[in-house]
């Protein structure tokens, strides 16, 4: 019998999801649980393994294109299932169509019916909303003359407002694309939190040469154990600790009331080359340095071959990303709403450093914290810095 695909339900929030690339073609073999096509939605991007073995028979979601969750997007049969199926499509378009044209002229002979029928999906309202949009405005190409996701899409794109935004007009040889989901989420969820938030930045610099030195000499035993020891597993511990003496970072902001979280979820942001993800370590608190050392590890390497799950970049209360890894002196943070902070790595680098009344090299890096001045004040983020520069300088070698 032919199994149905459908658009999984990555998360209890999410309520579609789009098609970005089908690994298989139709009448290709496919196994039970071999990736199958890649979706993105508002929470991660992610591989979908196909839920029976056979031949990929029918594709009816295109790539690019967005449905609900438990909508079929695909059919698994037996070989020569694709033609069969191919010659059910055909003739299910031409049944469509005709359908379209009795309809089309339904409404005119029944123009409440035309109404009825023409209702908009919740998907294609939001955007009208968010765009302010008046459905009076678009001639719908859809049955009964309903506006579509791609009619309303296409009218916001055509609108002079969208045209008036642009910084110039196209130059020759200049291109449009379309920016991906992940990319419009990122967007849209940086903009909110700039619009939201009352960020403050503050700096320290911090000597990272004790560190270094059990680093070094740590570093073939948490391989053995399966981990890497790296600089930002120091850090993530530190932070960790820290929040768990200063509680006021561990919160969110809910109208005017302050939620302060019992768990300590850190997520570490993770460089893409599609875009930005922040999966989390739940549970930080109770954590030692290697168990942080191989979440990191284990996290970001999934994050980078998309085999996250929903749960696992849900849910953080507190920021560490690492802009220092590229090679920045420090960054300064958006915070990841709802938290109220993020703090920033900037490159650990040998720099003269003042020991004293000589001047000595020493690896040092700028730990940069972003904060919400709507709750924390500069003492109370300077506060929680100073915590993290004397734990990394002072570090006691029975903690690694």
């Amino acid at each position: 019998m032919p199994t149905d695909v459908v658009m999984p339900q990555m998360g209890e929030s999410i309520v579609e999801g789009t098609i970005v690339r089908w690994i298989k073609k139709v009448g290709e073999k496919v196994d039970q649980d071999e990736p199958l096509f890649e979706i993105s939605t508002d929470k991660v991007d992610a591989e979908i393994p196909s839920p029976a073995a056979g031949v990929l028979a029918e594709i009816r979601v295109k790539e690019g294109e967005t449905v609900a969750v438990n909508s079929v997007v695909a059919v698994i049969g037996q070989e020569g299932d694709a033609v069969q199926s191919a010659a059910r499509s055909r003739q299910s378009t031409v049944d469509s169509q005709q359908s379209a044209v009795s309809i089309e002229k339904s409404s005119i002979n029944n123009p409440q019916s035309a109404v009825h029928r023409s209702a908009p999906s919740p998907v294609v309202r939001q955007i009208a909303q968010d765009h302010r949009v008046d459905f009076s405005q678009i001639r719908g190409t859809g049955a009964g003359g309903r506006v579509t996701k791609r009619d309303i899409l296409s009218y916001v794109a055509s609108a002079p407002t969208a045209t008036a935004e642009r910084v110039r007009p196209l130059a020759p040889g200049d291109h449009v694309e379309k920016m991906s989901v992940m990319r419009k989420k990122i967007a849209d969820h940086m903009v909110e939190s700039r619009r939201l938030a009352a960020h403050v930045h503050t700096a320290f610099e911090v000597n990272f040469a004790r560190v270094a030195a059990i680093r070094e000499s740590k570093k073939a035993d948490y391989e053995r154990a399966g981990a890497k020891l790296t600089f930002l597993s120091f850090i993530v511990k530190a932070a960790v600790d820290a929040l768990a003496a200063m509680p006021v970072l561990n919160t969110s902001i809910d109208g005017e009331n302050v939620i302060y979280h019992k768990e300590i979820n850190v997520g570490i942001a993770v460089a893409l080359d599609w875009g930005l993800i922040v999966p989390v370590i739940r549970h930080a608190g109770g954590k030692s340095l290697l168990d942080l050392s191989r979440e990191v590890a284990d996290l970001a390497s999934r994050a980078r071959a998309k085999q996250l799950k929903p749960e696992e970049v849900a849910g953080g209360t507190f920021t560490v990303t690492n802009q220092g890894v590229s090679g920045a002196l420090f960054g300064l943070p958006i915070i990841n709403q709802p938290q109220v902070a993020i703090l920033g790595v900037g490159s650990i680098e040998k720099r003269p450093v003042v020991v004293g009344d000589a001047i000595v090299i020493k690896p040092t890096a700028y730990l940069t914290l972003g904060f919400d001045h709507r709750l924390i004040d500069g003492a109370v983020a300077d506060e929680f810095l100073s915590r993290l520069k004397a734990a990394l300088e002072n570090w006691d070698p029975a903690n690694a």
